[in-house]
């Protein structure tokens, strides 16, 4: 089968639909250059894919990690919560799932999708994880962040993740996807993510549970249901996440199982309802899979750096409070620099003093041995 390809140049200029930033993207895009195009790239020989309200879309192979059709692969968009795949990941492996805390009220207070933490009740971490990918809790994302070390930890640690996985269209700056200035993710970007989720015993768990019961004050619980509506509707659907911001519009990555064999679909800035489209989406995948040429490879992660030393991670125990980190007030470079100078000039204005007072008292002192050996 030939598979319709588009010549990349150096560097291609694109332009986010969100925030009308332009970037460089690089001459060949990861995982082929076919996927730097920003309109449909689908195999010849086959019906083409389902049309789609999606802007940007990936339809792909989680077995050999191929490719079989993409639009905009590489555009860059709001992810809104379907970020939350990249925080679980990112700390899945960090946190003890059986430790038990309470969280701060800035946790609770998070606006937008909640699971409905309270500091007054006691949570495993487990039970955050689903409240965090079974009903899109931004305040169990927050705590999360508060009991990994803070906001600031958990952002830098979430992007060094992403490198790792080699989506380099991904930037997070809130741990839950609500809207922040600078923040994005791809089509290509979010189906590397989750086909690395779906490796981890307890993200798989996480995103295929249906049906949790949740802690409440005073030992009392209630039940909560996960978001993805196609745990209900699509036969052999494992799960992954949905998201949706005014800002973003929909956006969806999920993974179906068929056959002994796994179809994923990635999908952003959808403009209406997208279930029925994404199962489209994937029974094309699984029509054409092992039939055509792919456009792409979902490419594996970059060797992991030497791991930091181990440390101790408590288990059950008593509960631990969390409050978020206190954060420096942050300064603009230049207001930086007249700060450093200003503390330079004062450290030399102290320094001199200090070191005249210093001669004077040896000049005092030998003045009057002086006076005291005359006769």
């Amino acid at each position: 089968m030939w598979t319709k390809t588009v010549l990349i140049t150096a560097f291609v200029t694109s332009v986010s639909l969100t925030g009308g930033t332009a970037y460089a993207a690089p001459a060949t895009p990861v995982g082929g250059p076919a996927l730097g195009s920003r309109g449909l790239v689908a195999p010849e020989g086959v019906k083409k894919p389902p049309k789609t309200k999606a802007t940007s879309y990936v339809i792909a192979d989680v077995d050999t990690g191929q490719v079989l059709a993409a639009k905009d692969a590489h555009g860059r968009y709001l992810p809104a919560s379907t970020l939350k795949t990249l925080t679980a990941l990112t700390l899945i492996p960090k946190l003890d799932k059986n430790l038990r805390i309470r969280p701060s009220q800035n946790a609770c207070n998070q606006e937008g999708s909640a699971v409905g933490l309270t500091p007054k009740a006691t949570y495993r971490v487990d039970d955050l994880f689903k409240g965090l990918m079974m009903t899109s809790g931004n305040d169990a994302a927050m705590a999360l962040a508060e009991v990994n070390g803070g906001l600031a930890k958990t952002m830098r640690e979430m992007n060094e993740e992403a490198k790792r996985l080699q989506a380099n269209d991904t930037v997070a700056k809130t741990p839950s996807g609500l809207d922040k200035p600078g923040q994005s993710s791809s089509a290509y970007d979010l189906a590397l993510i989750a086909r690395a989720g779906l490796a981890n015993r307890d993200f798989l768990r996480y995103i295929s549970t249906k049906t949790a019961n949740f802690p409440a004050p005073k030992g009392k619980t209630y039940q909560i249901s996960n978001h993805n509506k196609l745990l209900w509707r699509y036969q052999g659907m494992i799960g992954v996440k949905n998201g949706w911001t005014s800002k973003a519009l929909g956006s969806f990555v999920g993974a179906a199982t068929r056959g002994g064999h796994t179809i994923m679909v990635s999908v952003m800035r959808h403009e209406g309802y997208f279930w029925e489209e994404v199962g489209q989406l994937l029974d094309w995948g699984f029509s054409v899979r092992g039939k055509v040429t792919p456009v792409g490879q979902l490419v594996d992660p970059l060797p992991a750096a030497q791991a930091a030393a181990p440390q101790a991670r408590a288990s059950g125990g008593p509960v631990t409070q969390v409050t978020p980190a206190r954060q420096p007030p942050l300064l603009d470079t230049a207001a930086q620099k007249q700060t450093d100078q200003t503390k330079a000039v004062g450290a030399a204005v102290i320094g001199g003093g200090l070191l005249f007072g210093i001669v004077w008292l040896a000049y005092g002192i030998r003045r009057r041995r002086r006076a005291g050996s005359r006769p």
